[in-house]
């Protein structure tokens, strides 16, 4: 099942990726937009506040994916995040579920995967 309109940031410095991925999720119902940079993800999220999920690389141009999980936590912004990565390692991965993220998922990713685990996210929300 699909949370229909639920909006997912995706935050990604492969232009192409993003376009794809978010053509793949609009067409199921989600509502999609798109940063390439820590810096340009900050400023988006302080102008837009009805983010409900964040695909998030951890490779990206001016900071890494773990550092914007550490300042969100630092900053008590409590975003459902999904690593979605082809730097995938342990390390990283352990990092990533201290802080708290949802899902860590190696690209190149299943979509169907990759669309369940979204749903399976966005599920919390909905079974308080």
């Amino acid at each position: 099942m699909t949370i229909n309109m639920s909006n997912i940031l995706i935050v990604d410095d492969d232009y192409k990726l993003c376009e794809v991925l978010a053509e793949e999720l609009e067409e199921l119902g989600f509502q999609t937009n798109a940063t390439h940079s820590v810096s340009e993800t900050i400023k988006f999220l302080q102008k837009n506040k009805n983010i409900d999920l964040i695909l998030l690389d951890l490779k990206l141009p001016d900071k890494d994916g773990l550092s914007f999980l550490k300042m969100l936590k630092e900053n008590n912004l409590d975003y459902k995040v999904i690593i979605l990565t082809a730097f995938a390692d342990i390390q990283s991965a352990i990092e990533s579920e201290r802080l708290g993220v949802c899902d860590f998922i190696s690209k190149p990713y299943d979509f169907d995967e990759l669309v369940n685990s979204i749903n399976k996210a966005l599920q919390k929300d909905y079974e308080t």
